[in-house]
Order: structure tokens, then sequence, then C-alpha cells
């Protein structure tokens, strides 16, 4: 039987080690996941910019405010027979929120197994040995005591060093920024 995972870290050794050696410090590579977080991103903005119907969400999400603007200023002035018709008309509300769940999960569903593959190429390569070095400001900001606090729960240990990040932290900030950077550049209306 063959070492299918094996046959795929292979594949991902092919396409992520030219990157990993150009990083100009490979055995801390910050520029790596930088990239790789920068592909990621590309790849999932792309799957929301053609899978989603994005005016179509827009368009419940506007629904969905005015509607529950009106709800609250109903239960504001006490009139019980608009609060009675706006609860009738929920129903209706609920089905746009599924239809609007069932549209996310589209890219949800093309990204998934390559952005897997990619956390276990990382998490099994000289990634996991990244610390990132982060101002006490940025590092408060980022609650990352909080996530230090979390991962000893789960992983044991704890953070050694002060300010310090591993790489799946760094993924997820720099993911974050070249989501919201790309989301920008390719014409969402919407920022998340």
């Amino acid at each position: 039987m063959p070492d299918i995972m094996g046959m795929v870290y292979g594949a991902l050794n092919t396409i992520f080690n030219p990157i990993l050696a150009l990083d100009p410090n490979p055995t801390n590579p910050a520029l790596t996941v930088l990239i790789i977080a920068f592909f990621v991103s590309l790849i999932t903005t792309i799957a929301n910019k053609y899978l989603v119907d994005q005016d179509e969400m827009n368009a419940i999400q506007e629904r969905n405010k005015a509607f529950q603007k009106e709800l609250r200023d109903a239960q504001k002035r006490g009139d019980g027979k608009k609060i009675a018709e706006l609860q009738a008309k929920q129903t209706e509300m609920m089905k746009d929120q599924s239809a609007m769940m069932s549209n996310q999960f589209k890219p949800m569903i093309v990204t998934f197994v390559p952005i897997i593959l990619i956390f276990f190429w990382m998490r099994t390569s000289a990634i996991s040995n990244l610390v990132i070095i982060l101002p006490p400001s940025v590092y408060w900001v980022t609650l990352t005591p909080l996530w230090h606090v979390i991962g000893s729960i789960f992983y044991g240990g704890q953070a050694t060093i002060p300010y310090g990040i591993g790489w799946l932290l760094w993924y997820m900030i720099c993911t974050f920024g070249m989501s919201q950077i790309l989301r920008k550049f390719l014409g969402f209306k919407q920022g998340f």
C-alpha cells in the first residue's frame, strides 16, 4: 500500500522547499511563513470572490440589518402589533440567513483540504521551530499571552521566550493582514 501522506509531504516539499531555501534565515523562516500566508490568502480570497455571490450576500445583510433595526424600534415603542408582524416575518429572515451560511461554505469546501495539507507540511518542516519576537505593544494587542495559556493547556509546556510567538500565531497574523489587503484589492465591499 502506498504511503499517501509521504507522497503528499514529498510534493509539498517540492513546492515549498525552494521558498524556504530563499528565506534569508532558513533556521527561523518568518519570511517563508509570510509568503505561504500570502498564497493561502490569495487562494481563499479568489475562491470567495468567484464562488460567493457578493451582491446577494450584501443584500441579505442589508435586509437583516433593516429587519433588526425595525424590530428594535418596535420593541422600544412597545408596539405589540408590529412586533408580532415582524416575528412572523422572522422565518423568512432565517431562510435568508441559512442561504447566506450555505453560500459562505462553498469556498471552504474548495480550500479546506489544500490548507490542511499546507498546515501539515508547516508543522513537520523547519517552520515548526519558528519563533518571532514581537514588539511588546503588538504582543499585548494580539492577545499573545492568552494564546500562550491556551497552548500550554493543550500542548503542555509554556512560552520561554519573552514576547515570542510560534509559527501558527505568526501565520494567523500574516494571513489576517494579507486577506484584508487582498479583499480590498479585489473589490470586496465588506471587510470580512
